[in-house]
């Protein structure tokens, strides 16, 4: 018999939302404008407001920016459904969040159609060139540098993120791209007013920017960086929307934009009096014509008496989140203190990351076991591993999937290898119960550094989340480059169902740590009670096969850590993991949206008819 956890979580959902509707109206459309002018100019007006929970009727956006979430919900309001309103957010991300996404990316789009009743998914991941070998990273037999490799040609896969836009409004929109670009060009024609996080993401890139003359002319006009409170606006991209609009995504893989994107891969435009150096890739026009999302099945996993679906391999989201909560599925968290719950967490974290690191890669080279790694039979053999009075030390050998063994491993222990920390994540669902949770990215803070001259849009550096060489000698690596393959990621936009239905969709950015996110917020509503805006504030622990466990500083600087470290647990502080969004059906078919309070500066949480 399944349990009635779904009507528990939309109560603790509205527990939690009542105290912050008021401020989830939308912003005024009476017609404020900002100055024209000039990228850098001050702006007329500040920028919309953002509150981190709404919650209403007629659908809902989250995201972490106020302009993208007001694109979406004003799609819905005009009779969108959650794929259009999706579409429209991921394409004004891409006007104001161009250092985590845009079309020089690529992303994963899971979707669930309330007629069916089904999830469905878009694998839109970058992929190599067919050029591409194991030994697409190293030089003189030896990696390259992990920084002279993102900056530069050879990271850059070929995007996937406007043919995940062409698909997902083929299959299940309403309107058409044209109609769904509009909003995205005129913000970019018109301009958005900087915040604080743009500046500081636009800072820590300003070295590299500077030596590529298109980005310095669009990032950093004038040479200096854009203000805080200034308008900053990009009409290469509005035009280039405009074109793709005009001509649909294909524009983006053949012709003349597809020539110019190979040419700046190929001939990385770098300021040859900067005197950096940024290797040529080897992308070409085939490679671009070539290029096919994946329609696939969703990875499908149960917790609790509910159904989570996320992405499946290339991704590694939904093997390692859905084995994560397989662990832990024979706990009863509800119960458990503060630091075993941040124990158990912390352990199922550790070994299905040791997993993942062994058996994950793109499913069109490896040989993934999949439904394997997702059997509560594989989840309890590993689960004999965690005990409660003694943490467990990284690197963890991973288990086999195929023969599971109690506490038995299938192979030598292998690290971690490097991710990077940048995405977006958006979420959207409509009035009809349709529901979409998008992650999309460009990789690295930035991508590679590289714009595309004239077009407003940096590329991509999605080829370095390849491993460079094994991570261990003697042990398969499932992540080497390959051509034409996809390199692994962590992605993981997640839907849950009870007895069919959607009650709850999240996703965050931040590399491999977007797993833990996810992982930590999920239980946090469905274990700990929490509100869903309280389990994305929550303060972090990641955990990822590693030697030390990664904590905000809220749980870096509290007592539960000299707990948790008198179990051989060790910790280092980092400063913000991830910027998850989500939504969730209440029972009286309200939705609630929610984001963060202060990651990123908080992310934007809308609905179309705000109630109290």
């Amino acid at each position: 018999m399944r349990r009635p956890v779904a009507r528990n979580l939309s109560l603790l959902a509205v527990s939690g939302a009542l105290v912050a509707v008021g401020a989830a109206a939308p912003p005024s459309s009476s017609g404020e404008s900002r100055e024209s002018g000039k990228s850098g100019e001050r702006a007329a007006v500040s920028a919309p407001p953002k509150s981190p929970v709404a919650v209403g009727y007629g659908g809902a956006v989250s995201s972490v920016d106020p302009d993208a979430s007001a694109v979406g919900v004003e799609v819905l309001r005009k009779g969108g459904n959650a794929v259009d309103a999706a579409v429209a957010t991921a394409a004004a991300l891409g006007v104001t969040e161009p250092y985590s996404a845009g079309v020089g990316g690529g992303g994963y789009f899971v979707y669930y159609d309330a007629r069916s009743g089904r999830v469905h998914t878009v694998d839109g991941r970058e992929t190599a060139p067919a050029s591409a070998d194991s030994g697409l990273f190293l030089e003189d037999g030896k990696p390259l540098p992990f920084d002279a490799a993102v900056t530069s040609g050879l990271s850059v896969g070929t995007p996937g993120t406007p043919a995940t836009w062409d698909a997902a409004l083929d299959a299940w929109g309403s309107r058409s791209l044209g109609q769904l670009l509009k909003p995205a060009q005129k913000l970019a024609a018109k301009g958005f007013v900087v915040d604080e996080t743009f500046r500081a993401q636009t800072a820590a890139n300003q070295d590299r920017f500077a030596d590529f003359p298109a980005s310095a002319e669009l990032f950093l006009p004038g040479g200096e960086l854009p203000v805080v409170g200034s308008v900053f606006k990009n009409p290469d991209l509005a035009r280039t929307y405009a074109e793709l609009a005009r001509k649909g995504t294909r524009a983006m893989y053949h012709g003349k934009l597809a020539e110019e994107v190979v040419r700046a891969v190929n001939e990385p435009p770098v300021d040859p009096d900067s005197g950096r150096t940024a290797r040529p890739g080897d992308l070409s026009t085939a490679d671009l014509a070539g290029y096919a999302v994946k329609r696939q099945a969703p990875s499908r996993s149960e917790y609790r008496g509910l159904d989570v679906y996320s992405m499946a391999p290339s991704s590694s989201g939904g093997t390692t989140v859905g084995e994560a909560l397989n662990i832990l599925e024979r706990t009863d968290l509800s119960k458990a203190t503060r630091a075993e719950y941040l124990h158990r967490y912390i352990e199922a974290s550790r070994i299905a990351f040791a997993d993942r690191g062994r058996w994950v890669g793109d499913p069109a080279f490896e040989d993934v076991p999949t439904k394997e790694l997702l059997s509560q039979e594989f989840a309890d053999a590993r689960a004999c591993l965690i005990r409660d009075d003694k943490a467990l030390t990284s690197p963890l050998a991973p288990g086999d999937p195929r023969d599971p063994k109690p506490c038995g491993s299938g192979d030598r222990a292998a690290p971690t290898t490097y991710e990077g920390e940048n995405t977006t994540h958006l979420t959207a669902a409509d009035k009809w119960g349709n529901v979409v949770a998008y992650t999309l990215t460009i990789e690295s803070t930035g991508g590679s550094g590289i714009t595309v001259p004239g077009r407003g849009f940096l590329l991509n550096n999605e080829l370095t989340d390849f491993s460079f060489a094994p991570a261990r000698e003697g042990v398969h690596d499932p992540n080497l480059p390959g051509p034409g393959k996809r390199p692994r990621s962590s992605m993981s936009p997640t839907i849950v169902l009870d007895d069919g239905r959607p009650v709850l969709a999240l996703g965050s950015p931040g590399g491999a740590t977007i797993i833990t996110t996810v992982l930590q917020t999920l239980t946090g509503v469905v274990d700990r009670g929490l509100p869903l805006v309280d389990a994305i504030a929550a303060p972090r622990a990641s955990q990822r096969n590693t030697a030390a466990t990664e904590l905000e500083p809220g749980l870096y600087g509290s007592e539960l850590r000299a707990e948790l470290e008198s179990l051989g647990h060790a910790f280092k502080e980092n400063p913000e993991i991830g910027a998850a969004t989500g939504v969730q059906r209440l029972p009286d078919g309200r939705w609630l949206a929610a984001a963060e309070k202060v990651r990123r500066g908080g992310g934007s949480a809308r609905v179309v008819h705000p109630s109290s």
